[in-house]
C-alpha cells in the first residue's frame, strides 16, 4: 500500500511537472510580446531577455500605440471590428443552433446527407469560399460593407461550431423532448426552453471562439472592406509594419497587447463553459 501511494504521488509529480513545463513553453510568445512592448528595437532582436533592465524600459510605446494612426486612435479601430463582430457572433450562435437541432433532435429524409455534407464543408479550408463569396457580394453591391464579414453566417456557414454543437446535443436524453411534447411545447419552445438550458456551455464555446477568430481575421477584412474609415484593429496593426520608414517595433507589440486586452478578459469570464463546453463535446448519443 505504502509503495502503491508513493508511487501515485510521483506520477502525480510527473504529470503536474510536464503540464506545468507545457504551460511555460505556451505562454512563453505571450511573455515576450508584452515584454517587447517596453523595448527598443535593439533590445527586441538583441537579447533573448523576456524584460529589459530596468534603466532601458520604453513606456511611451503604449501612449503611441493609443494613436496608433494620425487619424484615430486604437479604440475607433476596436470599435469598427465590434461592427461586425457583435453581429457576427449572434448570428452565428443562432443559425448554428437552429442547424444543430434540426439535425440531432428530428428525423427526416436526407439526414444523413446532411450530415455528411457539414462533415465534408468541415473539412475544406476557408479559403476556398472566399473568391465565391467576393463575387456575390459584388452582384448584391455588399463589399466595402460590414455585412459582407457577417451575412453568410445568418445561413450556419460555420459548419465546425455545428458539429460541436450536435455531438453536445446528443448527450441530452430524448426523454426531455418527449415529455414536453406531452406537455404541449412546440419545437421553438423545446429548442429554447429545454434545450438551450442544458448546452449552455457549449453555445458560450461557440460564442467565444467566433469572437475570438474573427478578432484574429486579417484575410476577410482585407478583401471585403476598401474603405480607410472602415479598417479594423487586424490590418492596421498590419499596417504598422508596412511603413517606408524604419519600424517601431515595441509600439507594435504594445499595440498588440491592447487589442488582446479585451479577449483575454473576455476568456477568462467565460473560461469555465469553455472547458464544459469542449470536455463534452465527444459525447455520443
Amino acid at each position: 500500500m505504502e509503495m502503491s501511494s508513493s508511487r501515485r504521488k510521483f506520477n502525480e509529480m510527473i504529470r503536474y511537472a510536464l503540464l506545468i513545463l507545457v504551460g511555460i513553453i505556451l505562454l512563453y510568445p505571450l511573455f515576450w510580446m508584452v515584454g517587447s512592448a517596453f523595448k527598443q528595437n535593439q533590445d527586441i532582436f538583441g537579447t533573448l531577455n523576456i524584460f529589459p533592465p530596468a534603466d532601458r524600459i520604453v513606456t511611451t510605446n503604449f501612449k503611441d500605440a493609443w494613436q496608433i494612426t494620425k487619424e484615430h486612435t486604437i479604440l475607433y479601430y476596436f470599435g469598427n471590428t465590434l461592427k461586425f463582430l457583435i453581429p457576427k457572433t449572434i448570428f452565428t450562435v443562432l443559425s448554428c443552433l437552429v442547424t444543430a437541432y434540426v439535425i440531432a433532435r428530428k428525423s427526416f429524409k436526407g439526414k444523413k446527407f446532411v450530415f455528411t455534407a457539414v462533415i465534408v464543408t468541415l473539412l475544406m479550408p476557408e479559403l476556398a469560399f472566399r473568391i465565391p463569396l467576393y463575387l456575390l457580394y459584388r452582384e448584391m453591391g455588399l463589399l466595402d460593407t460590414f455585412a459582407s464579414l457577417y451575412i453568410s453566417d445568418i445561413f450556419a456557414s460555420s459548419s465546425f461550431f455545428v458539429f460541436m454543437i450536435i455531438q453536445f446535443m446528443r448527450t441530452i436524453p430524448r426523454e426531455l423532448d418527449e415529455a414536453a411534447v406531452m406537455d404541449g411545447c412546440n419545437d421553438l419552445q423545446i429548442l429554447f426552453m429545454i434545450i438551450v438550458p442544458v448546452i449552455r456551455p457549449i453555445l458560450i464555446t461557440v460564442a467565444l471562439l467566433c469572437f475570438m477568430w474573427g478578432m484574429n481575421d486579417f484575410q476577410g477584412p482585407l478583401i471585403f472592406l476598401n474603405s480607410p474609415d472602415k479598417t479594423v484593429l487586424s490590418v492596421v496593426l498590419k499596417q504598422q509594419l508596412d511603413g517606408e520608414a524604419m519600424v517601431n517595433y515595441g509600439r507594435v507589440f504594445a499595440a498588440s497587447c491592447l487589442g488582446l486586452l479585451p479577449m483575454i478578459a473576455l476568456f477568462f469570464s467565460g473560461s469555465r463553459y469553455f472547458v464544459d463546453g469542449v470536455a463534452n463535446t465527444g459525447g455520443k448519443e
